[in-house]
């Protein structure tokens, strides 16, 4: 018998817990109430509560194991509070030192660089406002995915994070998914 797997695109929003059950029984909404997944659809990879953007969603284990291998770039596009200089894009570039489990760990080279406003749809969360200083955007390229590692890489160069939006995993695009959309496709990889 032939195992017919189901692959979805999703544009998680801000508040979303990346998961099917919730652990902390948190007031939050999960995965299940974005659209009817069937049974043992899993979520590849995770985006924390705050961040929003492209999650991808298999009921296929081989295709979750392939696509969290440190073969595929993940972009982000990150708000963060203050002004992006030279030096910070290539702290981001060549490494930076983040903690990860306790201790400490330097961040694989990747791809940093400064980009205009993406636009992207206002969130249910504010966002400060300009009255409490500048904030610039990034794009940063990363192949690996440690718990909270964009924002704790952007923190570690003086620019906290504000808004963290993944907009790519490989050649997959969020491209224009409307927040909390869904899109069943053929294939992931």
């Amino acid at each position: 018998m032939i195992i017919k797997h189901r692959h979805f695109i999703i544009h998680k929003p801000w508040g979303v817990i990346s998961q099917f059950v919730n652990p902390a029984k948190r007031k939050k909404k999960l995965l299940g109430d974005l659209y009817d997944f069937p049974e043992k659809t899993m979520a590849i990879g995770r985006l924390d509560v705050p961040s929003e953007g492209l999650l991808l969603l298999t009921t296929d284990g081989k295709v979750s194991a392939e696509i969290r291998s440190h073969k595929y770039e993940k972009e982000y596009y990150v708000q963060v509070d203050g002004v992006v200089t030279n030096d910070a894009i290539e702290q981001l570039k060549t490494g930076v030192e983040i903690g990860f489990n306790g201790k400490k760990y330097t961040t694989k080279p990747g791809k940093a660089a400064m980009i205009k406003d993406p636009n992207f749809p206002l969130r249910s969360q504010k966002i400060r406002d300009e009255r409490h200083g500048p904030t610039s955007w990034l794009s940063i390229i990363i192949k690996e995915g440690k718990f909270r590692q964009v924002r704790k890489m952007t923190a570690a160069v003086g620019l906290p994070t504000l808004r963290l939006v993944r907009v790519r995993i490989g050649a997959i695009e969020l491209g224009n998914l409307e927040v909390g959309g869904v899109l069943e496709v053929d294939k992931l990889v």
